[in-house]
C-alpha cells in the first residue's frame, strides 16, 4: 500500500482512537497499583486465582490458564511457581498426559480470591464503571465486545462467561 492508498484517521477517528490507547496503557497498571495496595496481589495473580476459582474443581489444564489469561506459558509459569510457594495453587500431572500440567486453587488459595475480590472489584467501579454514566454501560460492552471479535474471534463469548459471577 503506497502512501497514496493508506486510510489516515479523520480528526473524529484519532479523537476516538487517542484517549482509547491512553486506556489501553493507562488502565492495567493503574489496576495493578489498586490491587498491590489493597491485598499485595498483581492484579495478574489475582486474574489467575479467580480463573481458577471459576473451575469446577479450581482446576485448569495450564495451557487453559494460559489462554484464558492470554499470557505466555512462561509469565503464566512464572506467576504459578510464587502462588505454589505462597500455598494457593498446587500442580499436578494430568493422570492420562503426562504432557498435560494442571493447576488447582488450594483452600488457602480460594480464601485469597474471596478476600481480595472485593478489592477488585472497589478497583473496577472506581476507575472504570464509576466513571461512566448508567446509560454508557451498555455503549462500553457492546463497543468492547466488538473490538474483541475482531482481535480475538470467539473469545468475546468466553471471556464474558469467565467473568459473568466475579
Amino acid at each position: 500500500m503506497t502512501t497514496d492508498e493508506t486510510r489516515w484517521l479523520s480528526d473524529a477517528e484519532r479523537q476516538a482512537w487517542a484517549p482509547f490507547v491512553g486506556v489501553l496503557l493507562k488502565l492495567p497498571p493503574a489496576l495493578d497499583s489498586a490491587m498491590r495496595q489493597g491485598t499485595g496481589l498483581s492484579h495478574f495473580e489475582y486474574v489467575v486465582l479467580s480463573a481458577m476459582s471459576e473451575a469446577g474443581d479450581r482446576t485448569l489444564p495450564m495451557s487453559k490458564l494460559a489462554a484464558v489469561t492470554n499470557a505466555s506459558s512462561s509469565r503464566l509459569s512464572h506467576v504459578v511457581d510464587k502462588l505454589e510457594q505462597r500455598g494457593w495453587v498446587r500442580r499436578s500431572g494430568h493422570p492420562t498426559n503426562g504432557r498435560v500440567t494442571h493447576a488447582t486453587l488450594t483452600d488457602d488459595g480460594m480464601v485469597i480470591v474471596v478476600e481480595t475480590a472485593p478489592k477488585h472489584l472497589e478497583a473496577v467501579r472506581a476507575l472504570v464503571i464509576d466513571a461512566l454514566k448508567p446509560s454508557q454501560l451498555g455503549q462500553l460492552a457492546a463497543i468492547a465486545n466488538q473490538i474483541l471479535e475482531r482481535v480475538a474471534p470467539g473469545d468475546a463469548v468466553a471471556i464474558a462467561a469467565a467473568m459473568r459471577d466475579r
